[in-house]
């Protein structure tokens, strides 16, 4: 049996025992029927791994007795995504594949042909229903690394306040747009090493719009063509973060 992953919070920097939050609980106990003597991975987002033993199976307010501890190193580099929004919960499946693939950071972006149009409220929702996506999605994986998802931006006003990555991509379907690895080959060519911190940029169901590419290329990102094909940005998003964690871990 697979050990049992939790997310966790500690009060101290080396504790001997973890009471998992209400919801924690639930899913541990209820929903993966885990049960006193049980081995649990519990995890705060940011590297920090304790090896447990299910010490106490309150399905409320589970109780942890901490084994020994271990930190996990972060990727040698940091990925960013700068979704444009998709329609219905389609946003919900890029966090959770981003998440997997190890994105270090989530932006929202509202473009010009965005259809997802949300008031303070909503936003404040759906950035939690993300991060809930994320974790489940980092306790599934066995990522220790929870993403950072800021809140939903302008999409242009962004593009135009990118700064401190050696790479900032935008995928791109118009003519003239270049391969990844020419792009990476200058990029460290340039720095005089493998680039450390990138940006991609994807665009809504329609792409950006011709004034948001013109922005996007002032402000220093490189048009990135995805291939021949024209793809969803659910599947652009995974494409472009996959090859691209492939190319800087090589």
């Amino acid at each position: 049996m697979p050990d049992f992953r939790a997310y966790a919070l500690p009060s101290s920097a080396e504790p001997t025992e973890l009471t998992l939050s209400a919801a924690e609980s639930h899913h541990l106990i209820v929903v993966n029927r885990a049960a006193a003597g049980h081995t649990v991975v519990a995890f705060d987002g940011r590297g920090s791994e304790w090896i447990c033993e299910l010490a106490v199976p309150d399905k409320r307010a589970a109780r942890l007795k901490v084994r020994f501890a271990q930190k996990t190193k972060p990727l040698p580099f940091t990925l960013t995504l700068g979704q444009a929004l998709p329609k219905g919960g389609t946003m919900d499946d890029i966090v959770r594949k981003a998440t997997e693939i190890g994105a270090a950071r989530i932006v929202p972006l509202a473009s010009e042909r965005t259809q997802v149009h949300l008031d303070a409220d909503r936003s404040d929702k759906k950035i939690e229903k993300w991060q809930t996506a994320a974790l489940e999605a980092a306790k599934q994986c066995g990522n220790p690394w929870l993403p950072e998802i800021t809140p939903v931006q302008s999409a242009t006003a962004f593009m135009e306040s990118a700064r401190g990555y050696d790479l900032k991509l935008i995928a791109s379907l118009q003519p003239g747009a270049k391969s990844l690895k020419a792009v990476l080959a200058a990029t460290a060519t340039a720095l005089g090493r493998p680039p450390r911190s990138a940006i991609w940029l994807i665009g809504p169901e329609g792409d950006f719009t011709p004034a948001e590419l013109s922005v996007a290329r002032s402000a220093g990102f490189e048009p990135i063509t995805l291939g021949p094909l024209v793809l969803r940005c659910e599947t652009a998003a995974v494409y472009a973060l996959s090859v691209l964690s492939y190319e800087l871990q090589n």
